[in-house]
């Protein structure tokens, strides 16, 4: 239970149940759902690598991803409640630098790159290789700038400066 001696943790457990605490839990970000997020009870069970996993107590009211019972993981990152974050964005998250939000600081997304670049940028070609992009932090409206870890940076480059995608 070492969470529960984590600096970021103390104000945010329940007081009689210090597992206990609200999470932020979602279908994803405005571009891919009309759902909005809802704040659920989860009781922690894991923390590794300022990841936090744990089981949701409450059924959500609207949302089709997120069930009671069921194992999530989140984090912290600064903000008020804990934010969920998906296997697939954890998955793909070491391929991307995600830059903090310039509203909040939150360094997470709500949805994985692959899905916001497929909706953001639909006629891109298959095999293209996005090098970074922009997108809306849901919960506050700021800003976060999504660049690929995997590709040379922008200005390592040689090409013009109105191709904006590489293959």
């Amino acid at each position: 239970m070492h969470w529960r001696n984590h600096p970021a943790l103390k104000s945010k457990l329940h007081p009689e149940y210090p597992d206990d605490l609200q999470v932020i839990v979602h279908d994803g970000g405005p571009r891919l759902t009309e759902r909005r997020p809802e704040l659920v009870w989860v009781r922690i069970n894991g923390l590794e690598n300022e990841v936090l996993s744990g089981t949701v107590l409450n059924a959500p009211t609207q949302l089709q991803s997120v069930r009671q019972n069921q194992q999530i993981q989140f984090a912290l990152a600064g903000v008020e409640h804990p934010v969920m974050l998906t296997a697939k964005y954890l998955q793909e998250k070491s391929a991307w630098n995600i830059q903090p939000c310039d509203k909040c600081g939150f360094t997470h997304m709500f949805d994985a790159p692959s899905d916001l670049i497929k909706v953001i940028f639909p006629n891109i070609p298959a095999d293209a290789e996005m090098e970074g992009f922009t997108s809306f932090y849901p919960l506050c409206g700021g800003v976060q700038i999504i660049e690929s870890r995997t590709i040379a940076p922008l200005a390592e480059i040689k090409r013009p400066w109105w191709k904006f995608w590489s293959s």
